[in-house]
């Protein structure tokens, strides 16, 4: 089976920095897009940032210029700097990925267990 595993969040004050960072684990042959996205309470989860296996990478506008998406193939990891962080990033953090099985190549995009960032004004 596959595990992805999200750490780095917390509390941070306006104009901070946290990482985060998440882990693919299991029956993996190979990765395909990785992502993360962010959740309020009552809202729908939204795209923070992407990247593609060969390293393209996509923002949301709201984050443009302060957050940085990067992946490590070797390792099955995705890691967001969030830097000159806002009260309005304040939301649960979910890493995403496109994992290609093992067993029979087949694809299922996958979450983590979400990760907690609050920033205080």
């Amino acid at each position: 089976q596959v595990q992805l595993v999200e750490s780095g969040g917390g509390l941070v004050q306006a104009g901070g920095s946290l990482r985060l960072s998440c882990a693919a684990s299991g029956s993996i042959f190979s990765i395909g897009d990785m992502g993360w996205y962010r959740q309020t309470p009552g809202q729908q989860r939204e795209l923070v940032a992407s990247i593609t296996s060969g390293g393209r990478t996509n923002y949301a506008d709201s984050v443009k210029g302060r957050f940085t998406i990067s992946r490590d193939n070797p390792k099955n990891t995705v890691d967001l700097q969030m830097n000159s962080l806002k009260p309005e990033d304040t939301a649960v953090y979910y890493c995403s990925a496109d994992i290609i099985h093992y067993s029979d190549y087949s694809v299922m995009e996958y979450w983590g267990q979400g990760t907690q960032v609050t920033v205080s004004s």
